[in-house]
């Protein structure tokens, strides 16, 4: 059950199963050979069994004292910094904390009490004890190489999308940098892309490009009812890791919005706890694009005992993430949206609770959660995307990442089907069985109903 608990403080989730949610018909292509097989999210990136730091006699989300956490293998030298001895955006970030902070502690208990009683984030996991996948990626070099080829004219290009393979499985014509590339069958298809294996989720459409390459996701032609998007902030741990390039805030408002957005579309964007990330998403990106604040969510971090992952008032790292919610409301705009359904008010405060992966920057899916306030056939994009999601369109210069077959485990499926006895496909195209219906949770996708302004 991907959605663990509902109630008014917010939602549990178990992010592992919401990934899995779009796997649960597989197939995989190998030298013109097609197979099924059983595809899941390797359940080791999701084994956070213990908070980075231990907790004397209570634990912190049950109301312990906070101020008794001590670190991991021996208790922290560091002398306490006076109020004095902070700066200015130290002071901010401690303001802000005081100010939510009874909103993370009591409705996180809530949320994690519910989910105890269903017998969910009591720590009774079994213990994965396989290695990390490789965490290396080479795919924001490969948008840099890609940047030297020239750019196809719109008038020119004869198709503004492009299957991601044929039906012989062969992917080799498929450009992945300069077209939207599009995933429309009923299941999971695991295709050699670049070398590589890759695990495409089904009805999913996707542009691996950085910012100098995102118009063919504007020539798409699609206007979404929900873009989700989380920036590479700048900040000092990413610049020391060099893990990924970050991007100037200021650069942000060229992302091409209002040409992407449909009327009243849901922009939800993740923030760092870092106070003037937050300001300038509401004061400057958000009016800068046409879009009313609606609300701030909080993601909390916990462990598979349903422990905050750093402890709540840690003068460091905090275990939770700021959403900051709003609706495109230019009166520039005259695109009709997709939504059926008349505007869902979005409630502040939310809290979204759930084990976090211990792969670097994947976020939970928000599709579920999110389908309230949208509609179960919006159109949903996310930007700066590092993985797909069934029925979304992604961008990004890492969009494939966490798609690469290393982090999935992939075996035989005991009844193949659409398979011929000797396990070549046949020339005709693969047809779902009428007995069969398309995976729930990825509707096909929504072909454009406006043109780019």
């Amino acid at each position: 059950m991907a959605v663990v608990v509902q109630s008014s403080e917010g939602w549990v989730l178990d992010a592992c199963s919401l990934i899995d949610q779009g796997y649960s018909r597989c197939i995989r292509w190998r030298n013109g050979r097609k197979s099924q097989v059983k595809c899941r999210f390797k359940r080791r990136c999701f084994q956070i069994l213990k908070s980075h730091y231990c907790v004397n006699a209570s634990v912190a989300v049950e109301g312990g004292n906070t101020d008794t956490l001590q670190k991991v293998n021996k208790p922290s030298k560091k002398r306490k910094r006076k109020h004095s001895d902070l700066n200015q955006g130290e002071v901010d970030a401690q303001a802000f904390h005081e100010k939510i902070r009874s909103v993370i502690l009591e409705g996180s208990k809530s949320l994690v009490d519910s989910a105890r009683y269903l017998g969910y984030l009591t720590g009774a996991t079994d213990t994965v004890t396989e290695p990390l996948p490789l965490q290396e990626c080479s795919l924001a070099a490969l948008c840099e190489m890609a940047k030297e080829l020239p750019l196809v004219d719109e008038e020119e290009q004869e198709e503004r999308t492009q299957s991601l393979a044929a039906e012989d499985g062969c992917t080799s014509h498929v450009d992945l940098f300069s077209r939207v590339t599009e995933n429309r069958a009923d299941e999971a298809t695991v295709v050699t892309l670049m070398g590589e294996e890759y695990v495409i989720p089904p009805h999913t459409a996707f542009l691996l490009s950085d910012f100098t390459r995102i118009q063919p996701l504007v020539h798409y032609g699609t206007k979404f009812d929900l873009i989700v998007m989380d920036p590479p902030w700048e900040n000092k741990s990413v610049k020391r890791s060099r893990r990924y390039s970050s991007l100037p805030s200021s650069q942000l408002k060229r992302l091409p919005i209002p040409q992407l957005a449909s009327t009243n579309c849901l922009v939800v964007t993740w923030v760092t706890n870092r106070p003037s990330h937050l300001r300038f998403v509401r004061d400057e990106l958000y009016p800068h694009w046409g879009i009313e604040v609606v609300a701030e969510w909080f993601w909390v971090k916990v462990t598979t005992s349903g422990q905050f992952v750093f402890p709540l008032d840690s003068p460091h790292k905090k275990p939770y993430e700021v959403l900051v919610l709003g609706r495109y409301r230019s009166s520039a705009d005259t695109s009709i949206s997709s939504l059926e359904t008349p505007e869902v008010p979005v409630e502040d405060s939310r809290l979204i609770v759930s084990v976090p992966s211990a792969l670097h920057s994947q976020k939970p899916s928000l599709s579920e959660v999110l389908k309230l306030y949208v509609g179960a056939e919006a159109t949903c994009l996310e930007l700066f995307a590092r993985s797909l999601q069934p029925g979304w369109t992604s961008w990004g210069n890492e969009v494939l990442k966490f798609q690469n077959s290393s982090y999935f485990a992939l075996t035989p499926a005991d009844d193949p089907t659409d398979i011929s006895k000797d396990g070549i496909c046949t020339d005709k195209p693969a047809v779902t069985p009428a007995s069969e219906s398309p995976v729930e949770s990825s509707p096909p996708l929504q072909r454009p109903t406006t043109e780019d302004s």
